[in-house]
């Protein structure tokens, strides 16, 4: 096995030779840019109808008109499945997509494990395909995004190629899954939060038309979230649109806190069985409850787009309700509390999938609540289908702070621009609301309370790709505390530094020795034996950990005003680091970061 991995190893090192040698760079960049397209629209293609195959088989099992049963079965078995996949088979944590992506940029150089190229296809239609309620745009997101690493570091490219192919693979995936090029691309700047020029917008569309090019042709209808707009606009509305932002942010700070408060609650546990037991369940009672809930929930929205909304209450206990509009509005609102609660059990009992599709389908059930209600309540005749789509976009919006990406999904969801101006108010309504509670979006916010988010800031972003640890420089002569003058007078004629550390024999720095500070007593033969390391030395008021960020060592030297600062693990000397060494490595890594 290691050889035919050498073999391998051998063989892709030769392609990617010949293509340095043979192909220009950049038309490499756009001919890679169109293979990741390819295989993003196929992954895309493959998930959304296996999921759709499996959820409509086993629905359609049931009659609207009664209780479901098997509802309380279907999405605890899915779970198990899941479960055992990840853990036999896998062996790695594959949830949370966009936040790996995220990470692998911030932290790993773009690095993916390989298995993120099918892993999260399979976990995900087994979690979803059964009811789990979550969205399968984060698994085919993390899909594609791997794809392109892969491919990126097999060709041997720079990083920041291999964090360009990572956007590719990103917008092909989302392009893909909803037929929405351009979406695609503004969700891999917005969210995904890539500093890219203009000249790096082509090979981002060339992966985004390619994969929904794919779907176009070989995705059926049935499978998609589509809409075409029957009502049109009217500007008399456009106050109760303002309506629907605010409403929308708030549901959206509902969502991200219970979301983050649920998980936190089953990481604490390490029993799966536990896990599995109590998150299957409470999804099982859930969607049994409201089967609307069930998977993605795309089905649902599209019956509100086409004027049967009641029909949320199909396979339910509440059936009979359908016909009072005021029941149906408790149900939509008990919908809207539980939604969350099924999406966080569904993951946090070991399922597989994301927020993307659960954050539509609550926008939906919220636009369309909010106008049911003002029309039964004030005798108003505002659109149902449009208050769902604008909604959609405001929700969207503010979990995942990417009003750009909720206003262009959106509007290719409809197949046009004429509700461009809601989705524009309720979208930027919506997030400027959840920004006075909640800084990061719900992707960002686990990696941003552990220092590992990088950002559109230039700076920052350099400073989080750069490693402290192999900037260490260890060429300085230790001193022991025991030591004399004499001794120092010995490191200084073999040393090429000023700074002596003064170490213990377990490893703890005692002091330091500064040489611009006892010049004058190194000409005094007379005190070489006389004069003590331990009454020249002095310990530093500013240091560093080895488990620093390269933010807070910038600001350590900032603050300090020194050009070298020791490294001290728990008290442990390891070494120095000095102010330039760490700007020229700022400056390598700006310019591999850098587009042209």
């Amino acid at each position: 096995m290691p050889m035919e991995k050498e073999n391998t190893l051998g063989f892709w090192n030769k392609i990617a030779a010949w293509q340095i040698a043979k192909i220009p760079e950049k038309q490499f960049i756009y001919f890679l840019s169109l293979a990741i397209g390819v295989f993003s629209g196929i992954a895309a293609l493959l998930l959304k109808n296996l999921i759709h195959f499996l959820g409509s088989h086993l629905t359609d099992l049931l009659p609207d008109e009664t209780p479901g049963y098997l509802l309380l079965a279907y999405p605890l078995l899915g779970i198990i499945l899941t479960v055992l996949f990840v853990k036999t088979v896998i062996k790695d944590n594959i949830g949370h997509g966009v936040s790996k992506i995220l990470f692998s940029i911030s932290r790993k150089s773009g690095q993916l494990r390989k298995h993120n190229t099918w892993s999260s296809m399979i976990a995900s239609s087994l979690t979803i395909g059964l009811g789990g309620s979550v969205g399968a745009e984060a698994p085919i997101v993390l899909t594609g995004a791997s794809i392109g690493s892969t491919l990126a570091r097999l060709f041997k490219l720079q990083y920041k190629y291999v964090i360009l192919m990572i956007g590719c693979g990103a917008a092909g995936a989302i392009a893909g899954i909803f037929k929405a090029p351009i979406a695609g691309i503004v969700f891999t700047l917005e969210v995904l939060m890539l500093d890219l020029s203009m000249a790096y917008l082509l090979p981002l569309l060339i992966s985004s038309v390619t994969a929904a090019t794919l779907s176009y042709f070989f995705m059926g209808s049935g499978v998609l979230l589509k809409f075409s707009q029957v009502t049109p606009f009217e500007i008399q509305n456009l106050g109760y649109y303002v309506v629907l932002g605010i409403f929308a942010g708030f549901v959206s700070l509902y969502f991200t806190r219970t979301a983050m408060y649920i998980e936190k609650l089953f990481g604490k546990s390490n029993n799966i069985l536990l896990k599995i037991g109590i998150g299957g369940t409470t999804l099982g009672l859930l969607i049994f409850l409201f089967p609307s809930l069930w998977g993605e929930g795309y089905i649902s929205i599209n019956n509100i787009f086409t004027g049967k909304g009641a029909d949320l209450l199909n396979n339910s206990i509440f059936f009979s309700w359908k016909k009072n509009n005021y029941l149906l509005l408790i149900i939509l609102a008990g919908i809207l509390i539980f939604k969350v609660i099924a999406m966080a059990a569904t993951t946090g009992a070991g399922g597989i999938g994301g927020i993307f599709a659960p954050s539509l389908f609550m926008g939906a059930v919220a636009g369309f609540f909010l106008a049911r209600l003002l029309n039964a309540i004030y005798g108003l005749e505002l659109p149902e289908d449009n208050f769902a789509l604008a909604g959609m976009s405001g929700v969207m919006a503010a979990v995942m702070h990417a009003p750009l990406t909720a206003i262009f999904l959106i509007a290719e969801i409809t197949g046009g621009y004429g509700l461009f101006m809601p989705l524009i108010l309720v979208s930027t309504v919506a997030y400027l609301t959840i920004m006075l509670f909640e800084k990061h979006s719900i992707y960002t916010k686990r990696l941003a309370q552990r220092g590992e988010l990088i950002t559109h800031h230039k700076d920052k972003a350099v400073l989080q790709l750069m490693n402290l640890k192999p900037l260490i420089e260890k060429d300085f002569e230790i001193l022991k505390p025991d030591a004399t003058l004499r001794d120092l007078v010995k490191a200084i004629s073999i040393s090429k530094r000023n700074l002596f550390p003064v170490v213990d024999a377990d490893g703890n720095m005692e002091g330091m020795v500064k040489l611009s500070e006892i010049r004058g007593l190194i000409f005094e033969k007379e005190l070489y034996d006389e004069v003590k390391i331990n009454d020249i030395m002095y310990m530093p008021e500013h240091f560093i950990s080895p488990y620093d960020s390269m933010e807070e060592v910038a600001e350590k030297f900032e603050s300090s005003g020194r050009f070298n600062l020791a490294v001290l693990d728990n008290g442990k000397y390891l070494g120095f680091l000095s102010r330039s060494k760490v700007f020229t490595k700022y400056r390598q890594t700006l310019q591999d970061v850098s587009q042209e």
